[in-house]
């Protein structure tokens, strides 16, 4: 998906003889931390709501605040990764998104951010989780779907993330199935260290099964 897609012109933008109160209210009524600067639409940068706070009069214009806007944005062609990676790295609930003339295209919301990521990582789709840390050279992935297809099971998602202390893998696998017991103990057996598992697992006892096995033999 790229963030052209995620486009939302909702988002009100500034212009530079805009006063900083109306600013100040645009922000508070969409409920933002930023909003986009435009001169005959081509993108001056963001001005976020902390720096129009500091200014002395709200009656002054928000030139006046030009030297401390967001230049930053991204490209309109381009995944949209960036635009959470954008939105992580200038902690923004807004992302600006430029053409090729660097006129704004529109913003994509913190919101519809994450949606895109629920979607992007299968969070709607039904299924188990595995949580497993490991060192990075035993990373392989051949290995890990052939356990988990061994299990008639299907990877529908898999993340990786390196612990910047210890240097550790953690993989996480969003898995087609819920009940994932079996899957869990298969990678156990290859001496994967899992972390953690989500399932909805039907746990039986065996003195319960026993028991309904001798129950179902003498109404024979």
């Amino acid at each position: 998906m790229l963030t052209a897609e995620l486009i939302n012109n909702n988002i009100p933008r500034l212009k530079l003889q805009d006063s900083i109160g109306k600013a100040l209210r645009l922000i508070n009524d969409y409920r933002v931390t930023h909003l986009p600067v435009v001169s005959d639409n081509n993108y001056l940068g963001l001005i976020s709501g902390d720096d129009l706070l500091d200014a002395d009069d709200e009656k002054s214009p928000v030139e006046i605040l030009q030297e401390n806007f967001l230049h930053t944005s991204i490209k309109a062609n381009v995944h949209f990764l960036n635009a959470v990676n954008y939105s992580n790295q200038f902690e923004t609930s807004i992302v600006p998104v430029v053409n090729a003339d660097n006129e704004l295209a529109g913003v994509i919301t913190l919101v519809d951010l994450l949606k895109a990521l629920g979607n992007f990582s299968g969070a709607n789709e039904i299924g188990g989780i595995i949580v497993m840390e490991m060192e990075r050279p035993h990373f392989a992935i051949s290995e890990i779907s052939r356990i988990v297809e061994s299990n008639d099971a299907t990877i529908l998602h898999l993340n990786t993330i390196t612990h910047p202390d210890t240097g550790l893998l953690t993989v996480t696998l969003h898995l087609n199935k819920k009940e994932i017991t079996p899957i869990v103990a298969a990678f156990e057996r290859y001496e994967y260290d899992i972390i953690y598992n989500f399932g909805d697992e039907k746990f039986e006892d065996n003195i319960d099964i026993n028991y309904r096995h001798l129950m179902n033999y003498l109404d024979i």
